[in-house]
């Protein structure tokens, strides 16, 4: 069966924050947009993730500091970083490609690149929210991240200077200032660094389900289903969806997120793409007095101050997409984050997983696929997928039109592996 779509419309896969941002700016940008979602709008790592516009977050995971810490961290199944033994095997060319990221020489181009990709992705997540009428749902009250001596601040100080030479805003804090910024905290953080420009929203699914509206109010369409096949035709895409239907059109994007991999391979386009799973529990409202996210950098993990309660949450864990999960890891942070912030009432929260799309350099793909123009890619955002989503979809935009790209895209085009 074959549902007849006009051939000027553009199909994109995924419903996630990433696909409905690309959505946004076609639609405005004049063309006739259909989202295809396999399952609920933004019920991916869209709806439980940390609800952060990190902006200044332009260290790559495959950092020369992780590497030293990695084998602490993996003596550890419920620290920071965590790889199932039985997954090893399977994801060892990743791990080979995330060390040679680390490099120096290529640590410092990723650094770069997605410095480039944070400035376009401020400006144009501030243009979106203003013309999508989503102020309401941001919050502009900083990140401030602590540190438990002055040594582990000392050791992040190379990566506040690669902040500051991309113009990152920042302040090393103590004392009285720190307990201004969160009073409350345990007596074992001594330091903190305060970054005054990040931005959370009030709960990321509220966030992404408002801008679904407003991708809906643009003329937008949604087919419920899941892709099996991307197909390159004579003057289109066509698309083949698992329950059997068909649908055909212009152009074709793909920003599926953690599922994304199969449809590029069938595409010819190998793409190393992996799933850091990241897991949370969501506390009741009043939980904690939070004035801000806090970010317990040398432990894995934030914790974040929502409309809809107090998430604490983070950490990676490479398991793919099969494994069962493995809330022992929420629990872990939960524990933690009772004791950095006494008084913190733990009860019932609400647990979650979610499957981040994460690439070996941190960098997102965006371009075009080997096997046709028409069809585009937007994934691999990793645990940024909310703070570059305006930007993936400008850049998408630009390319749909025919326009230069707002910036240089070649850090992040699909064949760099």
């Amino acid at each position: 069966m074959t549902d007849q779509i006009a051939r000027d419309e553009t199909v994109v896969i995924g419903a996630g924050i990433v696909g409905l941002a690309t959505a946004f700016h076609l639609a405005t940008g004049g063309h006739r947009v259909r989202l295809v979602e396999r399952g609920g709008v933004a019920e991916g790592a869209s709806f439980g993730n940390a609800g952060a516009f990190a902006f200044t977050d332009i260290l790559p995971l495959a950092s020369p500091g992780i590497l030293r810490k990695a084998p602490k961290w993996l003596l550890d199944p419920l620290g920071p970083l965590a790889i199932p033994p039985s997954y090893l095997p399977r994801i060892a060319p990743w791990l080979l490609r995330f060390w040679r990221a680390s490099l120096p020489d290529r640590y410092r181009h990723s650094i770069e690149a997605q410095g480039n990709l944070m400035r376009l992705a401020a400006r144009a997540m501030e243009a979106m929210v203003a013309e999508a009428d989503l102020g309401g749902h941001v919050r502009r009250d900083g990140n401030l991240q602590l540190y438990e001596s002055e040594a582990e601040l000392a050791a992040s100080q190379p990566g506040w200077d690669a902040r500051a030479r991309e113009g990152i805003v920042f302040e090393h804090v103590r004392g009285a200032r720190l307990a201004e910024l969160q009073p409350g905290l345990s007596p074992r953080f001594v330091a903190g660094t305060f970054t005054p420009h990040w931005q959370t929203v009030d709960d990321p699914y509220h966030f992404a389900l408002a801008l679904f509206r407003a991708v809906m109010a643009r003329g937008a369409a949604l087919t419920h289903g899941e892709v099996a096949a991307i197909e390159p035709c004579e003057g289109g895409v066509r698309l083949r969806l698992a329950g059997g239907e068909t649908l055909e059109a212009d152009r074709v994007v793909l920003a599926g997120g953690a599922w994304s991999r199969p449809l590029a391979a069938a595409l010819g386009d190998a793409i190393p793409l992996e799933t850091e799973r990241g897991y949370n529990t969501t506390l009741p409202p009043g939980a904690f007095a939070l004035n801000r996210q806090l970010t317990f950098g040398g432990h894995g993990f934030v914790v974040t101050p929502l409309s809809t309660g107090i998430r604490v949450g983070g950490a990676v864990e490479l398991g793919g997409l099969k494994l069962p999960p493995n809330f022992k890891r929420s629990e872990a942070m939960l524990t933690k984050a009772a004791a950095f912030l006494p008084g913190l009432r733990t009860e019932g929260g609400k647990q979650w997983m979610g499957y981040r799309p994460s690439l070996p350099d941190s960098l997102p793909v965006i371009g075009t696929s080997g096997a046709s123009p028409r069809v585009f890619y937007a994934f691999g955002h990793g645990h940024l997928g909310l703070t570059q989503s305006a930007a993936t979809g400008r850049l998408v935009a630009d390319l749909a039109a025919g326009r230069p790209p707002s910036i240089p895209l070649d850090p992040f085009r699909p064949d760099r592996f």
